[in-house]
C-alpha cells in the first residue's frame, strides 16, 4: 500500500514559523505526501515553496479550530486562501448551531463554502469528540446534502481525535456520497492502516514521517 498518498502532512500549531512551514513542505516533497495542511496565513508561502512540485497539494483549514466565527468570516478566509493558491479546504462546522438544532444554518454555511471553493475539494470537520452518535450521523448527512467532498472527524484541538467508531457512523451516513478523512491521534502505520481499511481516503496527521518509516512520534495531531 502506498500509504504516503493518503497523508495530509499537517502543521497547525499557532507557534509555527516560516521556517517550520518550509520544513513541512520539504518533508512532504521528500515523502511524496498528498498535501500539506496549514493555517490560511501560510498558504501563499506553502504554494510558493511547492510551485515546482506537481504531486503535493496545499490544503488550508478554514474557521479553525472552533468553527464559531461568522459564516462571512469563513467565506472570506476561504476566498483569500484560494487566491493564495490553496487546492483544498478543511472547514470546521458551527458545532453550537448543530447542538442548538439549527441544522438548516449548518447546511447553508457548508453550501456557501462549497460554492466559494468551486471545483476545489472541501472537507467538513464535524469534531466528533463533542458529538453524540446521532449528531455525528446528522452532521455527516448535512455535509453531503451541502455538496461536501469529504467529511472529517476532528481538528486535533478538541478533547479527542479520530475513533474507528466515529468513522463507522460517518461511513454509513455518507453512504458513498462523500469521502472520509480521519485526523487526531494517528501516530503509527498500524493505526493508519486500520483507518484506511475502515474506509478512510485521507489521514490528517503531523506524524506522517513516523507512519511511513515505522518510527515513533508523540505529536498529538
Amino acid at each position: 500500500m502506498n500509504i504516503n498518498r493518503y497523508i495530509d502532512h499537517t502543521l497547525l500549531k499557532p507557534t509555527a514559523t516560516t521556517t517550520d512551514i518550509q520544513q513541512l513542505c520539504a518533508e512532504a516533497v521528500e515523502y511524496n505526501f498528498f498535501s500539506v495542511c496549514v493555517n490560511s496565513c501560510h498558504v501563499q508561502l506553502a504554494t510558493e515553496f511547492l510551485s515546482k512540485s506537481t504531486t503535493v497539494n496545499v490544503c488550508s483549514v478554514i474557521g479553525f479550530p472552533l468553527g464559531a466565527m461568522s459564516s462571512e468570516a469563513k467565506i472570506a478566509e476561504l476566498q483569500q486562501a484560494k487566491l493564495d493558491g490553496a487546492d483544498e479546504f478543511d472547514m470546521v462546522i458551527n458545532i453550537g448551531w448543530l447542538k442548538s438544532g439549527k441544522e438548516n444554518a449548518v447546511e447553508a454555511e457548508i453550501k456557501q463554502l462549497k460554492d466559494a471553493a468551486g471545483n476545489a475539494v472541501l472537507k467538513v470537520i464535524i469534531e466528533t469528540c463533542y458529538l453524540s452518535d446521532e449528531e455525528i450521523t446528522k452532521a455527516s448527512k448535512l455535509a453531503i446534502n451541502a455538496g461536501a467532498d469529504f467529511v472529517k472527524t476532528s481538528t486535533g484541538f478538541g478533547t479527542g481525535g479520530a475513533t474507528l467508531e466515529a468513522i463507522d457512523l460517518m461511513r454509513k451516513a455518507v453512504n458513498g456520497k462523500a469521502k472520509l478523512k480521519a485526523s487526531g491521534g494517528i501516530r503509527d502505520y498500524k493505526t493508519a492502516k486500520e483507518y484506511i481499511d475502515a474506509g478512510v481516503s485521507r489521514i490528517g496527521t503531523s506524524n506522517g514521517i513516523a507512519i511511513v518509516t515505522g518510527t515513533s512520534s508523540q505529536n498529538n495531531y
